[in-house]
């Protein structure tokens, strides 16, 4: 799972001190209605960890809301990344229940928490008391990574293994999808539950009747380190809620179809361009986010700021093909996409802000350590 990931979780092992702990190798999701290894473990004092990736989306991102897929179909290019979303479920002492983010809930039941995807996630797995519930994150919220998304799949994904039970990654972005948007109704799209859930490079498809198609993208053995080689993620310094960005742009789909439907159409060029010859074509695909980027910040005034614009023209003008800003927009992650000896030069002209490095990340959610304590 990676340095990072072999760090966190031995950071979250220690917590458990001086106890007794037994390990257990633990199928990761995808094998959907089987009890795993944990099913023959004491359900009396357990530890689980869930590791979820948070995710890149390249391109028709807008075209997974309702507002746009009900009408017509959409389409999105996005890959998982190996930075994290980590929760931990373990057997409480006492009945209450003890919820660790942000701040920290002790509650009777799971109907009195505050933090209301944990409390649906929760309902969803008639789990109500008796736990210890944590979350740990790799990167802040609202960085235009979907982390919400990730966390509900991740708590999900933690929920089940608890119980000693595995869930498809199809079934685990269907109820992360019905926490968010039904059960909470936030006004978001389906992408992010699917990338978190699936993990790897995808092309996801969403029809009016709600249906998900996830179509791997598999190129040349070359194709995913090139795309990871040639992308640059920079920090602009600010983080935001997607909700209010997302409702503006639900008010204005009806008036904005001709550039969602050009931005759908993109993800399957960008598809294309990585896998229709015989090796990627990572100039066309970088011209392609840069035609998408200039689409989506036609959509809300919202989207960019004079900042990221900044960054971006200097960006362009040292070299990069093209990016994007993650997410929503308004903050967050900026991503620009260029050939690894144009990097030092966009680092300089952008005046060098903090850099996250990633990779393609393959797996989705799953589960990283089962432990009982005796």
């Amino acid at each position: 799972m990676g340095k990072i990931g072999v760090r966190r979780a031995s950071r979250i092992r220690s917590r458990i001190g001086k106890t007794k702990v037994r390990f257990h190798a633990v199928e990761e999701s995808g094998r959907g209605g089987r009890t795993g290894p944990l099913a023959a473990v004491s359900s009396r004092f357990l530890m689980i960890i869930s590791q979820t990736p948070y995710r890149v989306s390249f391109a028709g991102g807008g075209t997974d809301l309702p507002a746009f897929y009900r009408e017509e179909w959409g389409a999105v290019l996005s890959t998982a990344i190996d930075r994290y979303m980590y929760v931990t479920v373990g057997t409480r002492f006492d009945s209450t229940l003890r919820v660790a983010y942000s701040t920290t809930e002790v509650v009777e039941s799971a109907a009195a928490l505050k933090h209301t995807l944990v409390r649906e996630a929760l309902a969803l797995a008639d789990l109500h008391h008796g736990l210890e519930i944590t979350t740990i994150g790799d990167v802040p919220a609202g960085t235009g990574l979907g982390s919400s998304s990730s966390l509900a799949v991740g708590l999900l994904t933690a929920l089940y293994a608890y119980q000693g039970r595995t869930q498809s990654p199809e079934e685990l972005a269907q109820q992360a999808c019905e926490i968010e948007i039904e059960r909470l109704n936030s006004p978001i799209g389906k992408q992010d539950q699917y990338a978190a859930a699936y993990g790897g490079l995808r092309y996801l498809r969403f029809h009016p009747d709600g249906r998900v198609d996830v179509e791997p993208v598999l190129g040349t053995e070359d194709m995913a380190g090139g795309l990871s080689d040639r992308m640059l993620l920079f920090y602009t310094g600010g983080t935001r809620s997607a909700n209010a960005l997302l409702e503006e742009q639900t008010r204005e789909t009806p008036d904005k179809l001709d550039a969602l439907r050009r931005m759908r159409d993109i993800a399957g060029e960008l598809r294309d361009a990585l896998t229709s010859g015989p090796q990627p074509n990572f100039e066309i695909f970088g011209e392609g986010l840069h035609e998408g980027w200039e689409l989506k910040r036609s959509l809300t005034g919202s989207i960019s700021n004079p900042m990221v614009d900044d960054w971006y023209a200097k960006g362009r003008a040292a070299g990069a093909y093209g990016g994007k800003l993650l997410g929503a927009g308004g903050g967050g992650f900026l991503l620009l996409f260029a050939e690894k000896d144009r990097h030092d030069a966009i680092r300089e002209a952008l005046g060098c802000p903090k850099e996250m490095p990633v990779r393609l990340e393959t797996s989705g959610s799953r589960i990283v350590f089962s432990g009982s304590r005796r």
